[in-house]
């Protein structure tokens, strides 16, 4: 018997032996917590993702992986899922973001699992961090934007001859009537003659309109068209445009804040011209603090009256130049030296599609602050 106990403990101890070993070169990180969100296991990979060795957070609760406000709001998370069982993402899995020890966010794909231990509940977070695969994205959104705007401008090119050839007759015939008057008018001024220089009046006034019919055909056929708008989480869109924006910002040090008002979280709106809105001012940010000293991006919402909502994005940068600020919004204007100016202007079209407006503040101690208002779909 002793000899099958012996066996046994050997036999437990090379399995659990086997387990850390597997644990240790598992990719992706791993960091199981209590029910009440105390770590109680910390693996090599999540030390390496998160700056911590296991020791420091072992005990800890793991809100200090999060960032604001998913930190504040992680305990009342649990509560909720203890009291009501109802899963946010247990089983489902969620692109967030994290915090690492020095401060920096990144992008993560998190899966959390559910068990039981010795009649305790345990949750299993995975951790992969996405900064490497949104970067490939990224390239990739950066050669069809960039192909995009090859064709954009051909396009453009095309519209402009098809412009100059439709409007040429119009014009032309306008130019053709109104000296046909005025030689009529200096030939004399009797009724005969005012009556003819009255009609080509009245033909040049009828090839005006056509002139006009046509701008307006070209300009309605290279329209948006109507946006497809529904009620959505703000929270959420903040969420994923903020992860898909951080990329690339880890070497830089940047620090992010999210605060969000409950009370402005429902909006009617399109959700990926929204998000194009939010990764654009976002990036934007970013790139406005790569050489301060100081780099802390703020994303905050706040509800506002009459069923609208506000959604700042505000970051510690060197601030805009004063030769661009009266025309920021326009098309090919930019602060930027390799920027070409449309970022903003169409920011400010989808803006202004929902029925919000978009305009800028500079920070009393440094840095630029962007507002934009959509409309509120809460009750």
């Amino acid at each position: 018997m002793d000899r099958i106990t012996g066996a046994s403990s050997v036999s437990m101890r090379d399995s659990e032996s086997h387990l850390r070993s597997i644990l240790a070169t598992v990719p992706d990180a791993m960091v199981v917590i209590d029910e009440t969100g105390h770590i109680l296991s910390f693996s090599a990979a999540a030390e390496r993702m998160f700056g911590y060795n296991e020791e420091e957070v072992l005990g800890e609760n793991v809100s200090m992986l999060m960032p604001s406000p998913d930190r504040e709001r992680h305990d009342s998370y649990l509560e909720n899922y203890r009291d009501t069982g109802e899963r946010k993402i247990i089983g489902i899995g969620r692109v967030t973001t994290a915090r690492h020890r020095d401060g920096y966010t990144f992008p993560i794909e998190l899966s959390v699992g559910e068990a039981w231990l010795d009649e305790k509940r345990i949750f299993t977070g995975f951790i992969h961090d996405i900064t490497q695969r949104q970067n490939v994205e990224r390239r990739l959104q950066d050669l069809q934007s960039e192909l995009a705007h090859v064709g954009r401008v051909s396009e453009m090119a095309s519209f402009a001859s098809s412009l100059a050839h439709e409007l040429n007759q119009p014009l032309t015939a306008i130019a053709n009537y109104c000296e046909a008057a005025r030689d009529l008018l200096g030939n004399g001024s009797d009724r005969e003659t005012l009556d003819t220089v009255q009609e080509a009046l009245d033909e040049a006034s009828k090839e005006s309109v056509r002139a006009g019919q046509i701008v307006r055909r070209l300009r309605n056929f290279i329209s948006r068209g109507e946006t497809e708008q529904r009620v959505e989480s703000l929270g959420r869109l903040i969420t994923e445009a903020n992860a898909l924006a951080l990329v690339g910002s880890r070497e830089h040090g940047i620090e992010v804040q999210v605060q969000l008002d409950p009370d402005a979280d429902l909006v009617f709106v399109d959700r990926i011209q929204v998000q194009q809105v939010l990764t654009n001012l976002i990036r934007n940010a970013i790139d406005a603090m790569i050489d301060s000293n100081q780099k802390s991006l703020i994303i905050r919402t706040s509800a506002e009256p009459q069923d609208y909502v506000t959604v700042t994005v505000e970051d510690t940068g060197p601030g805009i130049s004063e030769s661009v600020i009266a025309e920021l919004f326009q098309p090919f204007v930019t602060s930027k030296s390799a920027g070409m100016g449309i970022g903003l202007s169409i920011c400010r079209t989808i803006v202004e599609s929902h029925g919000g407006r978009i305009w800028f503040e500079e920070r009393p101690g440094g840095g630029t602050a962007f507002h934009f208002t959509l409309p509120s779909a809460g009750s």
